[in-house]
């Protein structure tokens, strides 16, 4: 009986046997972060050949196909991971959907409640996800994403070197390396509008640990242009991703007050505080003493964007920052960054870089990188898990669920 209920999951994994040489993108999807009832990012653009790694965190969920009619029940034919439950002290597992064509595929969370939450997802959505969320709700989220926390917002970046905010937007605590603003931009085919500063609406959201803390706020556009005195900081504009995969410029120096606006182009990306002796491993994730690094979240932009998301974080003192992008293999390839960097001894951006290549990305995520040389065939569906557990024992355990 087993195997009528998951045909179509057995059939994903016999398929992962194959392999084919081709070029391919890999999307990883975060399902419940940080105890949230979503997935991040709620939504992919992806082609045909590319992979779709759903990484589970703490809590228990299910990734499960439904239909763009029924976003809460599962499709008659479709694919269900089932429930796999995470604690704190688990292995982190995860699943890979293979895209076998650009029609859209339309996923939820079937933990009761979870899917009437807006815990959604879709691959190539077009510009029906706002009504499959509303759907999932009964209406009861008019976003266009599942609820998460920043809000989002369409907004055009700032110019280089712009003043920042006109409203107070500081760090509640001077030992924080920076506060954090979030502008995810809708994809649009529309002329990108002309730039504008971006301003606080409301105080920000203090998240403090025992050595740190971090103020979120989230950004709206503004159309207020008033001048800016000579004693105004600074806003720097970094382009993260696009036709290559770094940060535009990759390594700057600025004060005190200062602002840093990410923008975020085309593929997916992120701008996520590491430390130097661990470039591509998240500060929240190998701090000891319980600080928290700031952290875009996944940026998927596609290719025909006109706008495109931004992440601002606000400089409170000096000291070096180091940031890298934790999708696959990014960081491994050397696309990190740096702030106020030493210019000569052993902890120079150049050194950082080094090492980020020398490490190969040493994130737990990376485990699920995929070679552009063996890109999975298309339509296949497998599952892992990290911390030491290989894909074969995986596939292993889930066929025998299912046969």
């Amino acid at each position: 009986m087993a195997s009528n209920i998951f045909p179509h999951l057995y059939s994903f994994l016999v398929l992962t046997a194959t392999l084919q040489v081709a070029q391919c993108a890999e999307f990883q999807v975060m399902v419940g972060a940080s105890g949230l009832l979503q997935f991040d990012p709620p939504t992919v653009d992806a082609s045909v050949g590319d992979v779709v790694t759903f990484i589970f965190q703490q809590g228990n969920h299910s990734v499960t196909q439904s239909t763009f009619q029924s976003p809460c029940e599962m499709s008659p034919d479709g694919f269900d991971t089932g429930f796999l439950p995470v604690t704190d002290s688990n292995a982190v597992p995860a699943a890979q959907y293979n895209v076998s064509s650009t029609d859209p595929v339309w996923v939820y969370c079937r933990q009761p409640g979870h899917c009437e939450q807006g815990m959604v997802f879709a691959i190539n959505p077009g510009d029906q996800f706002a009504a499959f969320v509303s759907a999932a709700t009964g209406g009861a989220l008019s976003s266009s994403a599942p609820p998460a926390p920043p809000p989002s917002s369409t907004s055009a970046p700032p110019a280089s070197s712009s003043p920042p905010s006109s409203s107070p937007e500081a760090a509640s605590s001077s030992s924080a390396p920076a506060s954090t603003s979030q502008s995810q931009g809708q994809q649009s085919t529309e002329p990108a509008a002309a730039p504008t500063t971006i301003s606080a609406p409301s105080p920000p959201e203090t998240i403090s640990s025992a050595s740190s803390s971090v103020a979120l706020s989230s950004a709206v556009p503004s159309s207020t242009s008033s001048a800016a005195s000579a004693a105004s900081p600074s806003n720097y504009v970094v382009i993260v991703g696009g036709s290559s995969l770094a940060f535009t410029p990759a390594n700057i120096t600025v004060q005190v007050g200062d602002s840093v606006t990410f923008q975020f182009h085309q593929k997916n990306h992120t701008a996520t505080q590491s430390t130097f002796a661990a470039p591509c491993v998240g500060l929240t994730d190998s701090s000891t003493s319980g600080q928290i690094g700031f952290d875009s979240g996944f940026m998927p932009v596609a290719d025909n964007a006109t706008l495109y998301p931004t992440f601002t974080i606000t400089i409170n003192d000096t000291s070096p920052i180091w940031a890298y992008c934790k999708t696959g293999d990014h960081c491994g390839l050397g696309m990190v960054f740096a702030i106020n960097a030493p210019s000569s001894g052993s902890d120079t951006f150049a050194a950082f870089q080094a090492r980020a290549k020398e490490l190969n990305g040493t994130s737990p995520f990376n485990a699920t990188t995929v070679s552009s040389a063996s890109c999975p065939k298309s339509g296949s569906w497998s599952t892992r898990q990290y911390a030491g557990a290989t894909a074969a024992t995986v596939v292993t355990m889930i066929v025998g669920l299912t046969i």
